[in-house]
């Protein structure tokens, strides 16, 4: 993509960890997080090459050995519309507007064998429906919760070995290490630790033989994705194989423990230089990261559900910082925490403040995009359907030189229903569905789903659900609009509208 020099830029990452004073509380944190952030950039590319290709559907000797374990699966729980059940749901729990199977009993049960029977990746899809609150019914959020809680633990002395060959003579820096997981996901497995200096941590284990399986198992889901496709109109507007790029992306990225050590700095310099004293990132532990165990401090709070309603928190006032924080690292900075959920941000009672945990997925903007993001943004609430297209080419979802004038006339149709609807309203709610209308129309014409505005929109939609348990009556939308308008007010926020 070319560089448009009319666009601001976004402040350096990488000059915000020089200038860091929390991470250069920890010694050596600030040289080896400014490698992690250099490093990852090129990792993030070789990345999204992959799951392009693993996401191609095609015929590969392990992918007929996964299609016929995984044939004898549905066959045997009778469920042959079971995969594409499942691929519609999760999409829709990542903020993606595909329409969820029906909740039935039926349906739940046979999805729920599937991917009990299944590898990894099937237990990370049902992770997404499970944390899916206000995307999916909450049928489908409560029959997959055990993907979410019910992780079965590696093998007694499974975790300890891994971390060992991996940390080497840097293993003797853990004086304490807790035999017992204080987490277990499809992912990896946590303990709590402490170093002989007293800092107490949080220890991340891969869980071997992973990267493997998932990349089987992505294929075999872009060969599901594209039958359904063949033969369903639904999927092919829902455009399930773009969904699985999207999910073989983010999955992939989780599996190298570097780039989540990469967005913990790159968050914690962020969340720092904008002053957002009220919501920290753990600080990784150098030399304690490889690819397969992350080594970082523990932070205090508990999730948000399970806050004691009688604490006396400031529930508004919860709120609005934590919708600022989101907000404005996004849209000042182009950096964010790409899977907010109840699990992934602690509130802090004591003080009132968030630790955001769990960077294994984060979002990033390039300047063009977040002028993009801005520009999406005063079209949606302006009904405009070109400005929403247009804004659609700084995220590469639109290549420059298209046609757009039939998505601008497919799209203007879909908004003129929604508006004939909502009686000309314009609600939080609306958002998202506006989002899903364009990611479908930009789907039916054969155009890519941009990962990062896909993320963003997700969090919105999160901040709603968290909206709903701390502060029942704050209008969502307004705050994000006063924030909006405070940056667009700031002449240093970079935040402009062409």
């Amino acid at each position: 993509m070319a560089t448009d020099h009319s666009v601001p830029p976004l402040p350096r990452v990488d000059l915000l960890i020089r200038g860091s004073a929390r991470l250069a509380e920890i010694p050596g944190l600030t040289e080896q997080a400014l490698r992690w952030h250099h490093d990852a950039v090129d990792q993030r590319a070789v990345v999204a090459r992959e799951a392009r290709r693993l996401s191609t559907p095609r015929v590969w000797p392990d992918t007929i050995a996964s299609l016929a374990t995984t044939g004898w699966r549905i066959v045997s729980v009778a469920a042959p519309a079971a995969p594409f059940q499942l691929l519609a749901a999760a999409s829709a729990a990542v903020g993606l507007r595909v329409e969820p199977p029906r909740a039935d009993a039926g349906t739940l049960a046979r999805v729920q064998r599937l991917v009990r029977a299944s590898g990894p990746a099937y237990v990370k899809l049902g992770q997404f429906i499970a944390t899916g609150d206000g995307l999916v019914p909450d049928e489908w959020v409560e029959a997959f919760a055990w993907c979410r809680d019910e992780a079965p633990a590696l093998d007694a002395g499974v975790a300890q070995d891994v971390i060992a060959r991996e940390l080497g003579p840097e293993r003797d820096r853990l004086e304490w290490l807790d035999d017992e997981p204080l987490a277990a996901g499809s992912i990896g497995q946590v303990h709590r630790g402490r170093l002989t200096d007293g800092t107490e941590v949080v220890v991340k284990v891969l869980r071997p033989g992973l990267r493997r399986r998932f990349r089987t198992d992505i294929e075999t889901l872009a060969l599901a994705a594209a039958a359904a496709e063949k033969v369903n109109a639904g999927a092919r507007s829902a455009n399930l194989t773009g969904f699985v790029e999207l999910f073989a992306q983010l999955a992939l990225e989780e599996l190298d423990f570097r780039l989540e050590a990469a967005n913990l700095v790159d968050s914690s310099a962020v969340l720092e230089a904008m002053g957002a004293d009220h919501m920290v990132a753990p600080r990784p532990i150098p030399g304690m990261v490889t690819e397969k165990v992350l080594v970082m401090e523990l932070l205090p709070g508990v999730a948000y559900t399970r806050l004691d309603p009688t604490a006396g928190l400031d529930g508004d006032e919860l709120l609005r910082t934590g919708i600022r924080g989101v907000v404005e690292a996004t849209l000042r900075h182009g950096v964010f925490h790409g899977d907010l959920h109840a699990g992934n941000v602690l509130v802090d009672p004591a003080r009132g403040t968030f630790s955001l945990v769990d960077f294994g997925i984060a979002g990033r903007l390039t300047a063009a995009q977040r002028a993009g993001l801005v520009q999406y943004l005063a079209a949606w609430a302006g009904d405009d359907a070109r400005g929403q297209i247009e804004a659609m080419r700084s995220f590469g979802a639109i290549e420059h030189d298209a046609d757009v004038e039939t998505l601008v006339d497919e799209l203007q149709a879909e908004l003129d229903l929604l508006s004939t609807r909502s009686r000309g309203e314009v609600t939080f709610d609306q958002l998202g569905i506006t989002l899903g209308r364009l990611l479908q129309v930009l789907a039916r014409n054969g155009f890519r789903m941009p990962k990062d505005l896909v993320l963003f929109f997700k969090n919105l939609l999160y901040l709603a659900g968290f909206a709903a348990s701390v502060a029942p009556e704050a209008d969502v939308l307004a705050v994000v609009q006063d924030i909006l308008l405070d940056l667009l007010a700031d002449p240093d926020s970079g935040v402009a509208v062409a």
